[in-house]
């Protein structure tokens, strides 16, 4: 039996933001219906600023599979030049294990959390939104930049950084403006993504538009946050995964220390708007936050689409396993 391996450029080639969003609409709307199956992730920490975690998920049906991510998150390889995150994503066949593929999970991961994040704001920005902020311009940054030009054609984006030439450089790359501060990114900003690596917050609730729309993913673990308190309580609260939420978002868990929410403060998961069973945003004026986490059904996803498209096209290798 021979399992694909498909690097960092093949993930890349056959990968697109467009075709990942619809992925990810698939696989979310179908968690909803609880036709796919992950527990909670587990991560180590051992001493020292990285740690590493197993994300495991199954789909059933027809072509069951079952996937892992192992991931090792690195905060401070954005300063040596690295992505953040470094690991893989396994593919086995969900009946007999064999093992179907092994793809680079930098870029998986890269490309489907900007996608998740496209499709929240599909479904929760309001109508005619076009000003958009990122803060934060490293590989997060500039995915992001690349799914609301997806979603949004005719965006206007501004980009902040802690490091200027940074902020300059993505701005550059995505048509956009750099900003001094997060308070001019965000002004009159009808969409924000955070993209962060902050441990405290960086955006204050009277700096945001009314009715503005919120992609919060840089902070994926209860020690980090990068949204104020107010923020998170105010605002109309959206998650991929309503466990992970109440385990792992320090935005979340902050929000319910200083302000005193509950997990019935989560207004839905993204899969219940997208399957129809919650209407999502209800005025113009509402602050609406979806909380992204990352969830393992989306790698999943991922990689099955991009083992089918590899196939199909002859990209990545064949290896004996």
């Amino acid at each position: 039996m021979t399992a694909l391996l498909l690097t960092e450029a093949d993930v890349r080639e056959v990968l697109d933001m467009e075709s990942c969003i619809a992925a990810m609409e698939d696989v979310l709307a179908a968690l909803a219906r609880d036709e796919l199956s992950l527990p909670l992730r587990s991560i180590f920490v051992p001493p020292g600023e990285a740690l590493m975690g197993l994300m495991p998920a199954h789909r059933g049906g027809t072509d069951p599979v079952f996937a892992l991510k192992e991931i090792v998150v690195a905060p401070a390889n954005s300063g040596r030049g690295l992505d953040p995150h470094q690991g893989t994503v396994l593919l086995h066949d969900g009946v007999t294990g064999v093992l179907r593929a092994i793809l680079n999970a930098s870029a998986v991961t890269e490309i489907r959390t900007a996608a998740v994040s496209g499709a929240a704001t599909k479904l929760l920005a309001r109508p005619g939104a076009r000003h958009v902020a990122v803060l934060g311009a490293g590989v997060q940054g500039r995915s992001h930049a690349q799914a609301m030009r997806t979603v949004i054609p005719d965006l206007e984006l501004r980009v902040w950084s802690r490091t200027p030439e940074h902020a300059e450089a993505l701005a550059l790359e995505a048509h956009g403006l750099p900003c001094d501060t997060v308070e001019e990114a965000l002004d009159r900003a009808d969409v924000v993504c955070t993209c962060t690596a902050s441990r405290e917050p960086l955006v204050r609730r009277s700096w945001l538009a009314p009715g503005a729309h919120i992609n919060a993913v840089g902070s994926s673990v209860a020690s980090a946050r990068e949204l104020d308190a107010d923020v998170v309580a105010d605002a109309s609260l959206f998650v991929d995964r309503r466990e992970s939420t109440v385990n792992e978002s320090g935005d979340y868990l902050r929000a319910v220390e200083e302000r005193g929410i509950g997990p019935d403060h989560i207004r839905a998961e993204l899969g219940e708007l997208l399957a129809g069973t919650h209407p999502g945003r209800r005025s113009d004026t509402e602050l609406t936050l979806f909380k992204s986490l990352g969830i393992a059904v989306e790698d999943l996803a991922a990689a099955v689409l991009c083992v089918d498209r590899a196939r199909e096209r002859g990209i990545g290798t064949e290896v004996d396993f």
